[in-house]
């Protein structure tokens, strides 16, 4: 295997580092306190092609694979997890699921909006009741002629607020019926279609994230993606590819806590020499840094089988699972590098570390990732 970046992924990485560092960098800290989404660094990105990083160019994409996606999130996440989660879930969760499972006329009717930033994307599964128990949703559609009636609520939802167009797992069968959940297309705007946005958020603050309440929402058959009832299967399939972005969103997020914990130990002195000088220090980043190579390697990994379309359940969840843990270690050992300083806002640590717990939680807590694991190792 060639472990060597290809030369699309170093040309994705510089751009995405220059523009991270022009157009995030100085102003994360604001919108982390403010708990702003920056839309129009979004339209940026879209304009850079970063917002269809794997939609081919008919239709409006760059046409890239999983291994320029995972670099440009890894890139990202080095300087903010809220900006890269953001990235993440607009690609592969609503264009990602437009892409893989819309007819023709869906393709061609959103993907190009959504790939060039003109329409940003939200995704729904979880309701405030159901999170991994996926199968136990309340919200509910019913057939109305050539229409479906939408009633009941969606929680945790990036771009819920902002988000142009939305894709939606809604029941439509019976209770715990993996074919009775389909995926439906909603258009911000649609008669009682609203959205609340969720505060306080512990870590990436600048990544929006909102309640989905239908009221009655009516909308075209047309809407719907695939086969009735079919929803459950493609939700499966998009967060297989779902947990390389997580997994990728983390390393770069872990590697960025290495990076800034190399550079205060080397200007920070105790006992009169820099304290990267002490073994206990050293170690410290010895394992920081086997374990981030460790974590790109199992999300390089799945992207490559995500890439030449092999079943890659498994070593998606491999990546997420590890990967996210990693990121949490990284950003808890920043802090103990940095002590006191590290406590504070001034220095980076401690918003790599909120911004790192959420990796463990979002698309698949590790403890679910470890019944994927161990369902596929025991087949």
């Amino acid at each position: 295997m060639n472990f060597e970046k290809n030369e699309n992924q170093l040309m994705i990485a510089q751009m995405v580092r220059d523009f991270a560092e022009r157009e995030i960098r100085p102003n994360m800290n604001k919108w982390d306190e403010e708990e702003h989404f920056p839309v129009d660094v979004m339209k940026k990105m879209g304009d850079l092609g970063l917002l269809g990083i794997f939609v081919p160019e008919q239709y409006g994409g760059s046409g890239f694979s999983y291994f320029e996606y995972a670099t440009a999130l890894m890139e990202l996440g080095r300087v903010c997890g809220g900006v890269g989660l953001s990235v993440a879930a607009h690609n592969s969760l609503c264009t990602g699921h437009i892409y893989y499972h819309g007819n023709e006329e869906q393709k061609q009717k959103y993907l190009p909006k959504l790939a060039t930033g003109e329409f940003i994307g939200a995704w729904g599964l979880t309701e405030p009741n159901t999170g991994s128990d996926a199968m136990r949703m309340k919200c509910t559609a019913v057939r109305d002629g050539d229409e479906w009636v939408i009633n009941g609520a969606k929680n945790w939802i990036t771009h819920g607020l902002s988000g142009d167009v939305a894709v939606v797992l809604i029941r439509t069968g019976e209770l715990l019926d993996s074919n009775g959940i389909t995926a439906f297309i909603i258009e911000k705007g649609t008669p009682g279609f609203s959205a609340v946005k969720i505060k306080d958020k512990f870590g990436v603050r600048a990544s929006e994230t909102a309640e989905l309440i239908f009221d009655n929402v009516r909308i075209p058959h047309a809407n719907v993606i695939g086969e009735v009832g079919q929803g459950f299967k493609q939700a499966m399939h998009i967060l297989d590819g779902g947990r390389i972005s997580i997994a990728a969103l983390s390393c770069g997020v872990a590697r960025g806590a290495f990076e800034a914990s190399v550079k205060y130990s080397k200007e920070r002195e105790q006992f009169g020499q820099p304290i990267s000088k002490f073994q206990a220090i050293a170690f410290k980043l010895a394992d920081m840094a086997t374990e981030v190579e460790a974590a790109e390697l199992l999300t390089y990994q799945a992207a490559y089988r995500k890439n030449n379309k092999l079943h890659m359940t498994r070593e998606g969840a491999f990546a997420k699972y590890f990967a996210s843990e990693v990121a949490v270690k990284c950003g808890n050992e920043a802090m103990q590098i940095m002590a006191g300083y590290g406590y504070t806002k001034e220095y980076p640590a401690e918003k790599f570390l909120r911004d790192a717990r959420l990796m463990t939680i979002g698309e698949g807590t590790s403890e679910i990732q470890k019944v994927v694991i161990s369902r596929e190792l025991l087949k």
